[in-house]
């Protein structure tokens, strides 16, 4: 499977507390020409989450950007976006791909070498790893991992390797040097006085 550089997460937590709204949100990335996209709502009902997808899906409706939803693989799959994201409370990749189909991508979060290893193992197309650097949009973010441990993770696992975690248009090329396939943008892309279509284009420059 081929990786975008970019992996822009659009968090409903994130956009709610900014004043935006989700189908702005979305056309700024797509704007910004990302290929794939991530949406993150941890807090809201079924209902909602079916609602703002199908209004993502219809802003990028004749692109070829992949969706991904964040958690639910039985809400992606209802969505009929193109994979699901898990973390280490979730369902496993395994039974996410059983639920999604092997047509959609399945992730999963990792945030030491150890998960990492059993994540290699899974059936998972892609592990994100972090958080790399010190990250303020998860309360309970787990230990920073640093370049090193994009290097461990990368020496681990032969999968695609997302990056997230704190990680800006200052520092995001070091972490593709350091073996990352992408990075995984949330907070990164809202930038005062600064366009999210403009910081997508500069990160996805930086990127090559």
């Amino acid at each position: 499977m081929g990786l975008p550089k970019l992996y822009p997460i659009l968090d409903a937590g994130l956009l709610a507390a900014r004043g935006h709204e989700v189908r702005w949100a979305a056309e700024q990335m797509q704007a910004g020409g990302a290929e794939l996209l991530q949406y993150r709502d941890k807090t809201g009902s079924p209902q909602s989450i079916l609602q703002n997808a199908a209004i993502v899906r219809e802003v990028f409706a004749g692109t070829n950007c992949r969706l991904i939803l964040n958690d639910r693989a039985d809400l992606a799959v209802l969505a009929d976006w193109g994979g699901v994201h898990v973390g280490q409370g979730d369902l496993s990749p395994d039974d996410a791909a059983r639920v999604v189909g092997a047509s959609r991508w399945v992730g999963v979060s990792t945030h030491n070498d150890e998960q990492v290893r059993l994540a290699d193992t899974s059936c998972a197309d892609y592990i994100a790893v972090g958080p790399v650097f010190a990250t303020g949009t998860k309360l309970d973010a787990e230990p920073v991992i640093g370049l090193d441990g994009v290097r461990r993770a990368r020496a681990l696992t032969s999968k695609p390797i997302v990056a997230i975690g704190g990680i800006t248009r200052a520092n995001a090329r070091s972490v593709i040097e350091a073996g990352a396939d992408s990075v995984a943008l949330i907070s990164a892309l809202f930038v005062e006085g600064e366009s999210v279509e403009k910081v997508a284009r500069d990160f996805l420059e930086i990127l090559g």
